[in-house]
């Protein structure tokens, strides 16, 4: 691990307020608080809910508009957090399919490392590896750390 942080410079963290999400917060800070030359970016990707049946009656924009209020206030917490570390840290609101964004985000800024929970916050908390982990653990370009 010490070997692959030596060529680490910039490193990717998905947050979704999960449990497994909060662990891999900590792993990130504690791994890049080795070396301050690392830039952490903290993404939380709001996924644009499609309306159930039950649900067609509540416009899609109100219930978006309080996503992102909910995922500022998260923002809030995650940078207070992040303020403990010396590295340049930037935290992220995106909208998406959050495997899909991820994967780009990572690609488009150069990544070189992905450190996400192996579970998020989807309902089916069965699976051995939640599916955006699992998509952007074979999708990545660059070594992805899962942190269970």
């Amino acid at each position: 691990m010490m070997m692959m942080l030596a060529i680490c410079s910039r490193m990717v963290v998905p947050y979704d307020h999960s449990n497994s999400s909060k662990k891999a917060l900590e792993m990130a800070m504690t791994l890049a608080a080795q070396d301050e030359k690392i830039e952490v970016n903290v993404l939380m990707v709001i996924q644009p809910e499609i309306p159930a049946a039950s649900l067609a009656m509540t416009p899609l924009l109100p219930r978006l508009e309080l996503q992102h209020e909910g995922a500022q206030e998260i923002r809030k917490e995650i940078e207070q957090k992040l303020e403990s570390l010396p590295n340049k840290t930037r935290t992220y609101v995106l909208d998406g399919d959050p495997a899909q964004v991820i994967e780009e985000f990572a690609r488009v800024n150069d990544a070189d490392f992905i450190v996400i929970g192996s579970r998020g916050l989807s309902g089916l908390k069965e699976m051995f590896l939640g599916s955006v982990s699992n998509h952007v653990l074979h999708k990545a370009t660059c070594p992805v750390l899962v942190v269970k």
